[in-house]
């Protein structure tokens, strides 16, 4: 019995002893997988970054245009150069491929939400890069928490539809202000309920907002002149533009009203202008008194209008006094810095788009600046024929005055030889005026991808009487010491494009 107890015993050890080895071995169980999951609360493309409560949208698109008659985006030949003077070395037409991608992060605090967003845009313009090279910028770049706005993002003078405008170009469509590459700001928005939001910022002006001041006491740029700018690198410097230094950020403010109807925007903005300033122990030169400009604009947006679904009208005017680039924004002075010269057979329209003027270095004879005033009106219609078929009409009036005392110092150095490409025997005054009409049509064949097509009249109006004796030869294609009647300027340019967003 004692024998067969033990052989039991023996028999059963080795069973556990087998089990508890097989254990041994079996694999650990995984944890579970943390899958994507879609993130609903603001809209389609977020999902929660695995692991937190962080949601992230990534998107972007490619964009392909071809401009006839026009740098890229429909940028009129307004600069100088071969192409304003129409010379044979002109370009007929100019390309641009462009990736844009953007990353947006929300998460819901105590505060609110969080929220971070950043685009980057890998760009080929013909032209500016080299064969294979590219040029990479960021447009927004920003943090937004407890009402409060951080970094590169839309200013606040700008309406709710400030990027949302029915057109390809863009770059050469003076519409206001319209800062598409963003400003630098730190901004606080405070809502009140029912679509009600009023913005205070402070808001860096250099180089965007400053289109700077003229010395006409000493040579200044004249019409086809080489402007020593980089844009976005300086600010609107070339010779005769007195301006340097960033002291003061603008000061901006809104009231936006945003409804299922439409929007209402009511913005301002304060401006610091000043000369070039010289160091205290300098006896024999100073610098006029630093003054303010300031801008007002108001738009509106009306959205499902009767004459069908989808159909928009948004219109924003403009007034700056000494604050210039608030009605003439964008980024169509990338090359004239402020400057405007275009050639015509026998013909020439020059001028400035500028804060002020003034005369005198010395500290006795030194003057006050003289502000420019500037307006802008545009307005944008569009239409959906079918969900897949739409067409916009715009149009858009921007005028820059520089007032009797302003006008009078920059006729006399128009006429006295200093511009440095040529002389005028110039009468009336330095007003500026762009007339623009555009009309786009837009066929989207499947989801976010759009075929476009425009179209777009300029009119140069410059309100200057008598001529222009280039100095030897200073316009592309013009024999040296050619004269040229001054007198408005007509522009026509095209663009296609194609667009895929995802």
């Amino acid at each position: 019995m004692n024998v067969l107890k033990y052989a039991a015993l023996t028999t059963a050890a080795g069973f556990f002893a087998v089990g508890n080895a097989d254990a041994a071995d079996l694999p650990v169980k995984a944890k579970a997988v943390e899958y994507v999951k879609v993130c609903s609360l603001y809209g389609a493309g977020f999902y929660y970054i695995p692991g937190t409560d962080t949601c992230i949208r990534i998107g972007g698109y490619v964009r392909v245009a071809t401009s006839i008659n026009a740098g890229t985006f429909d940028l009129p030949y307004w600069q100088g150069g071969a192409n304003g003077a129409g010379s044979y070395n002109k370009d007929y037409f100019s390309t641009r491929s462009r990736l844009g991608l953007f990353v947006d992060t929300r998460t819901e605090t105590e505060y609110g939400i969080l929220r971070t967003y950043a685009n980057i845009l890998f760009d080929w313009s013909r032209g500016r890069e080299n064969i294979s090279g590219g040029f990479v910028e960021n447009d927004f770049l920003f943090i937004q928490f407890a009402g409060f706005t951080f970094g590169k993002a839309v200013s606040q003078f700008d309406p709710q539809w400030a990027l949302a405008k029915p057109y390809i170009g863009g770059t050469g469509f003076i519409s206001g202000s319209n800062n598409s590459t963003g400003i630098d700001q730190l901004a606080y928005t405070a809502t009140f309920g029912n679509g009600v939001s009023a913005t205070i910022s402070l808001e860096d002006a250099q180089p965007y907002r400053s289109a700077g001041v003229i010395n006409t006491s000493s040579a200044l740029l004249g019409p086809f002149g080489a402007a020593t700018v980089t844009y976005g690198t300086t600010g609107n410097t070339f010779t005769g533009n007195a301006q340097g230094g960033d002291h003061v950020p603008d000061i901006v403010g809104n009231l936006r009203i945003d409804q299922s109807w439409g929007s209402l925007h009511l913005g301002a903005a304060a401006h610091e202008v000043h000369g070039t300033y010289y160091t205290s122990s300098d006896s024999t030169t100073g610098h006029p008194d630093s003054t303010w400009g300031y801008a007002v604009t108001g738009a509106f947006e009306l959205k499902n209008l009767p004459t069908g679904v989808g159909d928009s009208l948004k219109v924003v005017g403009t007034f700056a006094n000494g604050a210039a680039k608030y009605a003439f924004g964008g980024t169509f002075d990338t090359a004239g810095a402020g400057r405007f010269a275009v050639a015509n057979g026998g013909s020439l329209a020059f001028g400035y788009v500028l804060d002020g003027v003034y005369s005198g270095l010395s500290a006795a004879s030194g003057s006050s600046i003289a502000k420019s005033d500037a307006w802008n009106v545009s307005a944008f219609y569009e239409h959906y024929w079918t969900p897949a078929w739409r067409t916009s009409v715009f149009g858009s009036y921007s005028h820059i005055a520089y007032g009797s005392v302003g006008n009078s110092l920059l006729l006399a150095a128009a006429n006295s030889g200093l511009l440095t490409t040529g002389t005028t025997t110039a009468t009336g005054n330095f007003d500026l005026g762009f007339v623009q009409v555009g009309t786009r049509t837009a066929w989207t064949p499947v989801k976010d991808l759009t075929v476009g097509a425009e179209f777009q009249y300029t009119r140069l109006e410059q309100h200057l009487n008598g001529t222009f004796t280039s100095a030897g030869a200073s316009i592309p294609g013009y024999a040296p010491s050619s004269k040229l009647q001054l007198q408005n300027q007509n522009f026509y340019t095209g663009t296609v494009e194609i667009l895929r967003s995802f």
